[in-house]
C-alpha cells in the first residue's frame, strides 16, 4: 500500500450538521489549517444549493439574485475536498457514532460538530393554519428566515398592498422597509414597549421608532396580534386589544430561538441551547456544537462575531493547530443598519451599579442618540442611534478594555485629538477583525472598490455593517487618478 493510501485509511470522518453561517466558517477555519489532510469531511446541509449570507436575505427580497448572497457554491465545497450532503439529519447515535440521515440512511462519523443555528418562533396564532395539515399557513402568511421565504415573500408583494410585520426587531424592521419601498403599506407589531428592546433602551427604541415612521412606516408597540382573519388567504388581522387592521400579508418575524432537535434526539444535555465546554465540545465524546445552537458558560449568542470567535477555536483544537485554544465567552456588539437607519449596540445597555456613569447625548432634531455606560474609567456599554461615527472606536475600547478619556465626551467625537489617535489602528470590520491600517494599505495597492478590498482582505464580507465606512476610506486613500488635458 502506497504512503497516500495509508494517509487516507488513516483520516478520521468529520461530520459537520449544517451549512449556516457557523458551519460555512467553521469549513474555512478547517481549509486554511489543512485539515483535509487528517479528516475527510462531509457537510450535511438541509437547504439546497451552497451557503449564503443569511444576514443580507433583505437584498433577496429587495429582488437581488439570490446568487448575489450565496458565499461557497457547491463547486466550491468540491474544489477544496469538502463533501456536501443535501439532507435532513434526524439524530447521532453516539454509541455507533453514526449520522442517522432522514431518509433512513445513516453514515459513519468519528468527530461531529453540530452547527444547526437557531429557528424561528411561530407563535399560535388563532386562524393562522389553513387546515390543509399540520403547520400549513393560509395564502399571504410568511416566516422571514430563509432565502425562499424571501422568494415567497417578492413574488406575492404588490403595490398598494396592506402588509403587517409582527416583530420589531432587526429582520422585522428590515422586512418592513422593503415592503415599504415596494410600494406595500406596512405596520410593524412590536409586543415590548420599544423597538428593538434587545439592543437597545428605552429612549433609543423612542428614537428609532421616530425615525422607523419618517420612513413611511406604521408602528404599534406594546400589541400583538391575537387573529388572523381570513378563509383561504389573509386579510386582516386582529390586535390583542381588539382593533382589527386589514392586511394582505402577515410576515412573523418574533425572534428566534436555538434549533437543538437533532441534539435532542441524541441525548445531549441542553438547557437553552446544547450545553458546551471551552473547547465547544458536548458532554458526547467526538461531539462539538457551535452558533447559535450552542449554550457556553450559561449563554446563546444571536450574533454572527461569536459564532466566528468560536469556530475559530474549534478548528484549532480539532486540527491540532492550537490544542490549547479555549473559547472564554465574546463580548456582544453589533453594528447594524436597520430600515436605512445606523445602529450601534454594546455591552450594557443600563447601568447595573450605583457607581456606573451614564453619558446621553440627543439630539432630536437629527434624529440622534448616543449613549456611553462607564464602569472605573472603561467602557461597559454604549448606543449609538442615526449617528454611528464613534463605533468603530467604541467597539476596540470595549472590546479591549481600554481607558475612557477623562472627558468620556470625546469618545464620541470623531474630530478630538483622542479619536484622531485611535483612527491609525482602529478595527474597521469586527467580523474579520480587519483594522484602518489593513484597509489602508490594501486600497493604496489598488482595492479601489467595497468589492475589490472585500476579495482582498474580508472587511465588509461578513454582516456587512461596515460597508458604508469602507467606501468613505476609499474616497480618502484611493490614488486620484492623473487629470487628461483636453484635447486644444
Amino acid at each position: 500500500m502506497s504512503v497516500a493510501a495509508v494517509a487516507s485509511v488513516r483520516k478520521k470522518r468529520l461530520a459537520i450538521i449544517g451549512n449556516g453561517m457557523a458551519a460555512c466558517r467553521l469549513v474555512d477555519e478547517l481549509v486554511q489549517r489543512h485539515a483535509s489532510a487528517r479528516y475527510e469531511i462531509t457537510v450535511f446541509s438541509e437547504e439546497p444549493g451552497g451557503s449564503y449570507n443569511r444576514i443580507l436575505l433583505s437584498k433577496v427580497l429587495e429582488g437581488a439574485s439570490p446568487d448575489s448572497i450565496v458565499t461557497k457554491t457547491p463547486a466550491w465545497y468540491a474544489s477544496n475536498g469538502v463533501r456536501l450532503v443535501e439532507a435532513v439529519v434526524k439524530r447521532l447515535d453516539t454509541g455507533a457514532k453514526t449520522v442517522e440521515l432522514g431518509d433512513g440512511v445513516s453514515q459513519r462519523y468519528d468527530v461531529a460538530v453540530i452547527a444547526t443555528g437557531s429557528q424561528p418562533l411561530v407563535p399560535p396564532i388563532e386562524g393562522m393554519n389553513d387546515g390543509r395539515g399540520e403547520g400549513a399557513m393560509k395564502h399571504g402568511v410568511f416566516v422571514y428566515r430563509t432565502m425562499r421565504d424571501c422568494q415567497s415573500m417578492r413574488s406575492y408583494a404588490r403595490a398598494g398592498d396592506n402588509a403587517v410585520v409582527l416583530g420589531g426587531g432587526l429582520l422585522g424592521l428590515e422586512a418592513a422597509k422593503v415592503l415599504s419601498d415596494l410600494g406595500l403599506h406596512v405596520t410593524v407589531i412590536h409586543a415590548s414597549k420599544t423597538l428593538m428592546n434587545a439592543q437597545l433602551d428605552e429612549l433609543g427604541g423612542e428614537m428609532l421608532e421616530r425615525e422607523i415612521e419618517r420612513c413611511g412606516i406604521f408602528v404599534r408597540t406594546a400589541r400583538t396580534v391575537e387573529a388572523v382573519l381570513g378563509e383561504e388567504a389573509v386579510d386582516g388581522v386582529r390586535l390583542d386589544d381588539g382593533k382589527t387592521l386589514a392586511a394582505d400579508m402577515l410576515v412573523l418575524a418574533c425572534g428566534v430561538r436555538p434549533r437543538v432537535e437533532v441534539a435532542r434526539a441524541s441525548g445531549l444535555p441542553i438547557n437553552k441551547g446544547i450545553i458546551v465546554n471551552d473547547t465547544l465540545a458536548t458532554e458526547a465524546p467526538g461531539v462539538y456544537a457551535v452558533g447559535e445552537c450552542s449554550e457556553h458558560g450559561g449563554r446563546t449568542y444571536g450574533l454572527v462575531a461569536p459564532a466566528w470567535e468560536q469556530v475559530a477555536v474549534l478548528a484549532d483544537v480539532l486540527t491540532g493547530a492550537g490544542p490549547q485554544a479555549r473559547y472564554r465567552g465574546s463580548k456582544v456588539y453589533a453594528r447594524l443598519k436597520v430600515a436605512g437607519i445606523d445602529v450601534a449596540s454594546m455591552g450594557r445597555v443600563d447601568p447595573e451599579l450605583d457607581s456606573d456613569e451614564v453619558i446621553q447625548v440627543v439630539e432630536t432634531r437629527r434624529g440622534s442618540y448616543r449613549k456611553l455606560v462607564v464602569r472605573g474609567g472603561t467602557l461597559v456599554g454604549a448606543i449609538l442611534v442615526g449617528n454611528t461615527e464613534a463605533a468603530p472606536a467604541l467597539v476596540q475600547m470595549f472590546d479591549r478594555g481600554d481607558l475612557l478619556p477623562e472627558d468620556p465626551l470625546e469618545a464620541l467625537c470623531s474630530g478630538s485629538s483622542f479619536a484622531s489617535g485611535l483612527e491609525r489602528e482602529r478595527q474597521i470590520c469586527n467580523c474579520h477583525k480587519v483594522s484602518s491600517t489593513r484597509v489602508r494599505e490594501a486600497i493604496e495597492a489598488g482595492a479601489t472598490s467595497v468589492e475589490a478590498l472585500g476579495a482582498t482582505t474580508k472587511a465588509g464580507t461578513g454582516c456587512g455593517s461596515c460597508k458604508s465606512e469602507l467606501g468613505q476610506l476609499i474616497a480618502k486613500h484611493a490614488p486620484h487618478a492623473p487629470k487628461i488635458a483636453a484635447a486644444g
